[in-house]
This record gives structure tokens, sequence and C-alpha cells, in this order.
């Protein structure tokens, strides 16, 4: 039953990263008004003209430290070089009109809906960050006995949230739960002799019913990936550790827990607030609270509308950064850079530096998503789907074997308070992934039928009235998928830089540090450590 325990923990319903940019107009499906279908990019346009006078000479600007791109990884990553380390010369720099990357909220007409990541794991970093931003006040925390559910054989069935739960959970079969244990304790294949796909891990250690029935929707919903290409190791190393450490899933858990007990917790930050059981998190007024939060208090050292051209090492070590902005083109002198852009425009930047560092960064797979968000009336929901007359949980999410096309389904009326209007229920569906990547090529008419289709098969009544349509959004390359591979792919792309004396010069963001909105922060602490350390070292005389 631990076994099966472990892979629940790994499977809460998660939220998709994805990069966005901007809202749709609401619409109620069959009247003739119509959404424009967003498609994010990447790519910023100049402001200044092509033709004309021959360009004036760049500007010049000096800096300690650059972060090459303004979302939540180089905004924490800034934010937590000026708190933590006393990094005073800082500049963000972001290509686009808006801080924030992928995480937009929109509210209208009552609805607050995320069109990015949806909510975050409330782990002391990410509350740290939140603190440190001025928003405690603002922190809003979903209820840790709201159920998750996974679809199975035609009915949504609740995912065990706690041990006394394992026994009773219809999601699995007695004889899978078996499985689980014996292999969760050592009774499996051994390892092989490569690096594992998350569906070998998971098949050889806990059985096929937990890779069908908990694992497979969870990659689905996390990375919108395919578990047999994904890597274990890359993907869930915290997990292909135990074993790696402890010779079983439950022997590594075991001597994890003795390993801890043996060195004593630091004190907890007092000025963090005590989330009450496994939750997740958002703010009062939606994720974008925090960039706005970090981008007010970093003030004129985020640079929006910059488009960084090329790189170059200085003279005298540091390096050279050539920027178009709507000033015109700016010289940033500077002793250090992170670049926590997505890897495939990193690639082209780092080219002229290094052909094998941008060879690796090229190798990253982000599939298109697109994210529907709709609404419906309260009494659209199936009775058997009531807790209490009410709609309770975080979500749910669809195995790929269930004939479904949507990956998963948030509920985010029940999820977070002040959504949505009394009466109604907000629903934030994902479709699309390594495992449909067609979707790029559907209207927006064609992804709302297909989730609203999709939903009148579990969750909304047959007959129930059209739901009102906030916003649809597609995004051609969504997130980075740690494919088997990633981890060598990621340290080449570092060793090449080492190798041409390109001290200094860092890469981070979700490729590197990990998808969820969590690790983006974590990794952004991380980062700031190594530039604070690399500056301390070889600071300027």
């Amino acid at each position: 039953m631990a076994s099966v325990a472990a892979a629940a923990a790994i499977s809460t319903l998660p939220f998709l990263p994805v990069k966005a940019r901007g809202a749709g107009d609401i619409l109620r499906r069959g009247r003739p008004r119509r959404v424009r279908c967003a498609i994010a990019s990447d790519t910023a346009v100049s402001s200044r003209d092509g033709g004309g006078d021959e360009a004036a000479p760049p500007r010049w600007v000096a800096a300690e430290c650059v972060v090459v791109g303004g979302g939540v990884s180089g905004l924490c990553t800034a934010q937590a070089l000026a708190t933590r380390h006393g990094v005073g010369g800082l500049l963000v720099t972001e290509a686009r009109a808006r801080a924030g990357g992928n995480i937009t909220t929109v509210e209208r007409d009552g609805y607050l809906w995320e069109e990015g990541p949806n909510s975050f794991q409330p782990s002391d970093p990410v509350l740290t960050m939140a603190v440190d931003s001025g928003l405690k006040e603002d922190l809003v925390f979903g209820d840790p006995n709201a159920p998750r559910f996974v679809l199975w054989n035609g009915k949504l069935r609740p995912v065990p949230s706690k041990p006394n739960d394992l026994p009773f959970f219809d999601l699995m079969s007695f004889p899978g739960k078996l499985r689980a244990g014996f292999g969760a304790i050592g009774i499996r294949p051994p390892p092989p002799g490569h690096e594992e796909s998350v569906e070998e891990f998971v098949r050889r250690n806990l059985g096929d019913e937990v890779f069908e029935r908990l694992i497979e929707p969870f990659c689905s919903g996390v990375y919108a990936g395919d578990p047999a290409k994904l890597s274990m190791k890359a993907a869930f190393g915290k997990v292909w550790k135990l074993e790696q450490n402890g010779g079983s899933i439950i022997g590594g858990t075991i001597k994890a827990i003795q390993e801890r007990s043996k060195t004593p917790k630091p004190p907890r930050d007092p000025r963090l607030p005590k989330p009450k059981g496994q939750t997740v998190a958002s703010f009062r007024k939606g994720l974008a609270m925090l960039p706005n939060a970090i981008s007010s208090r970093l003030g004129d050292k985020v640079k929006l509308l910059w488009k960084l051209t090329s790189i170059k090492k200085s003279e005298n070590q540091g390096y050279s950064l050539l920027y178009d902005t709507p000033e015109g083109s700016v010289s940033v002198q500077t002793r250090s850079v992170i670049m926590t852009i997505p890897s495939y425009i990193a690639s082209g930047i780092l080219r002229p530096l290094s052909n094998d560092a941008a060879d690796a960064l090229s190798k990253f797979y982000y599939p298109p998503v697109a994210a529907v968000t709709v609404s419906y009336a309260k009494g659209a929901i199936r009775e058997e789907c009531l807790i209490d007359g009410e709609l309770k949980g975080f979500g749910q999410l669809h195995p790929r074997s269930q004939g479904i096309e949507t990956l998963g389904t948030i509920y985010s009326s029940s999820l977070f308070p002040n959504r949505a209007p009394p009466g109604r229920v907000l629903l934030l569906n994902y479709i699309g992934g390594a495992t449909n990547t067609g979707i790029i090529s559907k209207s927006e008419d064609e992804l709302v039928e297909s989730v609203n289709r999709d939903l009148r098969k579990m969750l909304i009544n047959p007959n129930a009235e059209d739901p009102l349509v906030h916003g649809v959004r597609v995004w051609p390359q969504a997130i980075p998928q740690f494919l088997v591979g990633h981890l060598d792919h990621l340290e080449a792309a570092r060793s090449a830089l080492a190798k041409g004396g390109f001290d200094g010069l860092f890469l981070g963001g979700n490729y590197v540090a990990g998808v969820a909105l969590g690790r983006c922060v974590e990794g952004a602490y991380e980062s700031a450590a190594a530039v604070s350390e690399f500056l301390a070292k070889y600071a300027y005389k």
C-alpha cells in the first residue's frame, strides 16, 4: 500500500506552465460573436523603422548581472540576487511588452482565470518569494481535503490522498495494489543498464495499473508529455533516486527519512504562513500578482521590449550584450549573464559563441498545448459528481486510453475563491501535448467543441446549456519535455560553454529547473546563488 501512496503523492493533479499572452473575448456558444484564438509567440518585433538614415551608435549601459528573460524564472532570480545576495547592478531584459512569461491572469465580467500555470505547491521557497514580494496577505490556499479525480471506465474516481484511503479507493484493483506493494519493497525486476523512461520505470517497479491509471495521466497533466519518452531520472528525479539510494522505492524512502533525522532542519522563517496539509496555492487576484509585484519592486531594473540581438565575450572577461529597444540600440557591459529564456531561443543567440552549446540546446522539444476556459451553470454538473450539492475538488485527469482528447480539467471556481459569479462553475481545460500535436491546426471552434464534448461524457449533463467561452489559447511551443537524454543534453550545453571559456554565462529557466512554477522559483534561488558565488570570486577590482 505504501507504494500506491508514493504513486499517488506524485500524481496530484498539476497545472501546465505554458507560454501565454492576452485573453480572448467572452462568447456564448451558438452566437455569432467570435473569440480570437490567440497564438503565443516568443518573438518580439523591433519598434524601430528598418530604413532611413544610418543608425546611431548604441547607448552604453553597465551592470553586474543581466538576467535575459522576464518570466517567473528571470524575475525570481533577480529578486533573489537583490534580497539574498545584495547584488545591486541588475538588469532584467524582456523582449515582449510585459513581464511574467507564462503567467497570465485574466479578470473580466466577474470571472478570474489563468491561461498559464493555475497554481503552485506552497513550498517554503515559493512562500519566501511571495512574502519578500509583499504578497503574504494575498496568498490563498486550496482545501487540503479537496479530491483529485482520474477518469477510468467512464467514471471519475478519486485518487487516494492519505494512507487510510488506500484499501478502499476503486481506481485500482486489489491485484494491482498487491503488485505495486511488492514492487515498492523490491520484489520486481532489477534496473536495466540504460536510462529508463517514466513508463519503463513505473511498470517495472509498481506495475501496469499504477502506470496506466495514475502516472500516465499525471505525465499528460504536468508535461503534456508521452511517458514512453519522458526520462524518469530527469522528470521525476526524487523518486528515481529512491531506488538508486535504497535498492527499492520503500528502501530509499526509509533511508531518506533516516538521513534527514540525522541533520536537523534550520529554523523555519517565522514570516512564512503554514499551509494546512497537502494543498496548492495562488493569490487573491491570481498568479500574475507575483511577477507584477516583483517587477514593481525591481522598478527600472526591468526593461521591456528589449530584444537581445547578440552576445559577445568582452576583453575585460565580461560580456557585451546588444539590444534592440524602443529607444534604439543599447549595448550592455556586464560581468555575468543568466539566460532564462526558452532553450530554442537561447540556442540561436548563443550559436555565434558556441556551436556545440547551441546544438545541445536545440534538442529540447516543446509540444503545442491549448488552454480552453469555459463556464457552465451550476445546474449543468451531473448529480453524481456533486459533493454536498457542490462541485468540490481540484480537478480531473484523463488517461489517453479512455478515449478523451482533453488532457485534464481544473475546477477553477472550486479551487480558489472569487473566480466566478454565483451560480457559475469555471473550468480550465488543457488539450494537445506530445501525443496530440494536431491541435495546432484546429480552429478555436473545434477546440471548444472537443472540450465541451469530452466534459459531457463524465462531468456535464449531456442536455445542459452550451457554456460561456472565456478564453482559447494555443501555444505552438508550450512545455519543455524532459525526454530520455535530457540531462545529457543540458550537461553538454553547460560543458561546451565552460570549455569555450564562457565563465559567468549561466543557463536557467524551466528546461533547467523543472516545469512546475515551484521548481522555477527554487531554480531561481539556485541560479542566484551560483551567480553570486561567481561575482564574489571574479568581481572587478
